[in-house]
């Protein structure tokens, strides 16, 4: 894959902000909390998978930072643009030229009369981009997610794999800083699972894309920079690559230190283990020890 422009190293000012963001969703007369003070940041050309239970707010952040959805409260950037700022307008041209959507199935990006590079090609055609230069740049990502032998062939004849593929492609059509995947690996098998992750690798390394993954799939936790675990709409959890660099791709297995996470508030969700020995106890004496964060639970609590 040849790079179409210089890679950003993940450094600096994080590309994608999130500030105590809160959901509120009204069903009937009940008032459904999705996100409870979301912090989250993401560098440039970082490749992060978030991961939590059904109902944990995963979705909704997705929604939220792909400009879907508006938070009730809180803060979010994506690349210095305040999404809660933009107007109408803005926000569309925000969905069509930053951001760039992958969905669980496929055939949400994918038409399925049309070739793969005729598939690439649709959002530049629509975006009045589809010139000499647009064309060589759809077939240069075709290529790039390994389908430039399938380029001529209807999404019918693709397996489900090689259709996630493009769907991938289809996403970076109009040079997105930002992918967000929605269970990208979920209906395929695990060498597809491999390749899709690969992709997404080579997206980030080449092109400095940065690439949020939602996905409940294992698989993934062990192919990605970073894991941040949601539970109960904060983000509760996060896993770190704990050794130096590691050659990019999904061929690669890499260990991870998991720590729990801190939020502006000064709130940490413990991990369930530690709650279940915790037992009935809910009030901790807390004290900072030789470097160490020491919790007591109180003896009458």
């Amino acid at each position: 894959m040849s790079a179409h422009r210089e890679a950003v190293p993940a450094v600096g000012a994080p590309f994608v902000r999130c500030e105590e963001l809160v959901r509120i969703y009204k069903v009937a007369d009940l008032e459904v909390f999705a996100l409870q003070g979301l912090d989250l940041e993401v560098a440039r050309g970082e490749l992060v998978a978030i991961v939590g239970n059904s109902g944990s707010g995963k979705s909704t952040l997705l929604n939220i930072l792909g400009g879907l959805d508006r938070p009730t409260a809180g803060r979010v950037s994506v690349g210095g643009k305040d999404l809660l700022r933009l107007s109408g307008a803005e926000m569309l041209r925000y969905r069509r030229d930053d951001v760039g959507f992958v969905w669980q199935n496929p055939s949400r990006n994918l038409i399925q009369y049309l070739t793969v590079q005729q598939n690439v090609e649709l959002p530049l055609l629509l975006a009045g981009r589809l010139d000499g230069a647009g064309r060589k740049w759809a077939a240069q990502l075709v290529d790039a997610v390994g389908l430039g032998h399938r380029r001529a062939h209807h999404v019918s004849e693709l397996s489900m794999g090689e259709q996630q593929r493009a769907a991938i492609a289809i996403g970076l059509s109009n040079r997105p800083g930002l992918i967000l995947a929605d269970e990208p690996t979920g209906s395929v098998d695990n060498a597809n699972a491999e390749a899709i992750l690969d992709v997404f690798h080579r997206l980030k390394e080449d092109f400095g894309t940065t690439v949020i993954i939602v996905t409940h799939d294992p698989r993934v936790s062990t192919l990605v920079d970073r894991v941040v675990g949601i539970r109960d709409g904060k983000a509760s959890m996060e896993f770190l690559r704990s050794s130096g660099p590691v050659a990019a791709g999904a061929g690669e297995r890499r260990e991870h230190d998991e720590y729990v996470m801190l939020d502006r508030a000064g709130r940490l969700q413990l991990p369930p283990q530690v709650l279940e020995e915790l037992g009935d106890a809910r009030r901790l004496r807390v004290s900072w020890e030789d470097g160490r964060v020491v919790l007591l639970p109180h003896a009458g609590s």
